[in-house]
């Protein structure tokens, strides 16, 4: 079944397939074009209502002023020079009581002028006045006002302005302003493009930045320039690279440090394996003892690469805490991990001081980052030696009585894969206290380690909480 796209939605697309700076033409010419089209008829319905209003007010006036003089039927002569003025005015006089029309201007003869019904109406004492627009036979406009005659019943007076001079100065406006609204709309659109060409060419600058580290995938960060929102937006973007950078770096250094870790009990694993399959194969015989002790080889080798690549794991991890996170008792949590590490190693004597305090968190997480803790002061303690695990106020301390850490491995000792020089002879990959810290850290802690007054080492983990369970609320 094949879809297809209505007109609206093709519309759209059109809409957004255009540049950026050619939609902030197009918007600013439109409103410039819509602001220009407002105005230019505003402006111009307003002057043609003011020249008829003014003209009709002087053409009402002059007829009263006309009509008010002694027998206007008869004074012709007289009316010409006060009444015609510039020649536009058509003159006559309405009689109903002879059924007559008086014509006073000798240019009304051959105009087309008619008199209508209006103006009978006002001769007849049936209306006071009237005024309204004519237009003859020829096309002329013509503005017709009518008026009674004082004292001369049945008479009226009927002047006719041609509107030839306004509608000639409205068309001029008109075609001025419509000279002017295109030239202000051309205008508008070369504003338009050029504000949109200087105000975008920071956003093609960093397009082109962005599509260039796509392209070789050097992750440079792009130059600055400036405080706008596009600055902004640039160094948000700097601080992603920067984020991406150091991701990309751990990942290559997590991936080399583990091949070379994953390399050494893969090749021991081989060779028993080999020698196994060669005694088999040639049928050597080998003593009992032998074969347990190259099977025990075997199995610690292979519980050895089981926790690697268990720790490689955990610490391939960059995302934040999931949905496992709860409210947690740190002293349960202590505890388990204290009957894990007594099972794997008996000859330790775990002294402890487990105060109550409540965090919120993985349970997986943080036991397995305790459990490394002791599992690394058994590791380094003599046989029957000590290790005191104190809880107090959320701050977990672990000592031993090792040999400690010499001064100059202290700020390495949670790195990855780092191991000190005495402890390359000892089982473990050096993820152990890599794995605490990032344990602390995804749970707003801290961990460091020292000298422990027993002579050993120290590692103290401190965890954000309270010493009273917290309170749930719901159903």
């Amino acid at each position: 079944m094949t879809a297809t796209l209505g007109p609206d939605a093709l519309g759209h697309r059109w809409h957004y397939r255009r540049s950026l700076a050619s939609r902030i033409t197009l918007l600013t010419t439109f409103a410039v074009a819509v602001s220009v089209a407002a105005v230019a008829v505003g402006a111009f319905v307003t002057t043609r209502a003011q020249l008829r209003s003014t003209s009709d007010e002087a053409l009402v006036t002059r007829a009263q002023a006309v009509a008010q003089l002694d027998q206007v039927g008869d004074a012709a002569q007289g009316l010409s020079a006060f009444a015609l003025a510039a020649g536009e005015i058509r003159v006559a006089v309405v009689d109903v009581t002879s059924g007559t029309v008086n014509v006073i201007s000798p240019q009304t003869t051959g105009t087309g002028l008619t008199i209508g019904e209006p103006e009978i109406a006002v001769a007849q004492g049936l209306s006071e006045g009237s005024l309204r627009t004519l237009v003859t036979d020829d096309g002329e406009r013509f503005r017709v006002v009518t008026v009674p005659v004082p004292d001369q019943a049945g008479q009226a007076l009927v002047l006719a302005q041609s509107l030839t001079s306004q509608e000639s100065v409205l068309a001029k406006l008109g075609a001025v302003t419509l000279v002017l609204g295109v030239a202000g709309v051309l205008v508008a659109a070369l504003a338009g493009w050029a504000v949109a060409g200087s105000g975008l060419r920071p956003v093609r600058t960093l397009t082109r930045g962005v599509e260039e580290i796509a392209r070789t995938e050097r992750l440079e960060p792009l130059a600055v320039e400036g405080d706008d929102e596009v600055a902004r937006l640039a160094t948000s973007f700097n601080l992603m690279l920067a984020s991406l950078s150091s991701s990309r770096e751990r990942q290559k250094r997590l991936v080399a440090d583990a091949g070379h870790e994953l390399r050494t009990p893969l090749t021991s694993l081989r060779t028993n394996i080999e020698l196994l399959a060669q005694a088999r194969s040639d049928d050597i015989v080998l003593p009992p003892e032998a074969v347990a002790e190259v099977l025990d080889d075997v199995r610690a080798q292979v519980e050895e690469l089981s926790t690697l690549v268990g720790d490689l794991v955990e610490l391939a991890r960059d995302e934040e805490m999931g949905h496992t996170v709860e409210d947690l008792d740190l002293v349960e949590v202590v505890e388990h991990a204290l009957a894990r590490v007594r099972r794997r190693a008996p000859g330790a004597v775990f002294e402890t001081d487990l105060r109550p305090w409540f965090t919120r968190g993985e349970p997986g997480t943080l036991e397995r980052a305790v459990t490394n803790l002791l599992d690394n002061a058994a590791k380094w303690s003599p046989t029957d030696g000590r290790v005191q695990v104190s809880l107090v106020e959320g701050v977990l301390t672990v000592d031993d009585e090792g040999p400690g850490i010499p001064d100059a491995d202290l700020p390495h000792v949670f790195e990855r894969f780092y191991r000190a020089d005495e402890s390359r002879t000892m089982p473990g990959s050096g993820l152990g206290l890599s794995i605490v810290a990032q344990a602390a850290e995804r749970h707003s802690g801290t961990v460091v380690a020292g000298r422990s007054p027993l002579g050993g080492a120290r590692m103290v983990l401190q965890l954000p909480g309270q010493d009273d369970e917290p309170v749930r609320t719901g159903g």
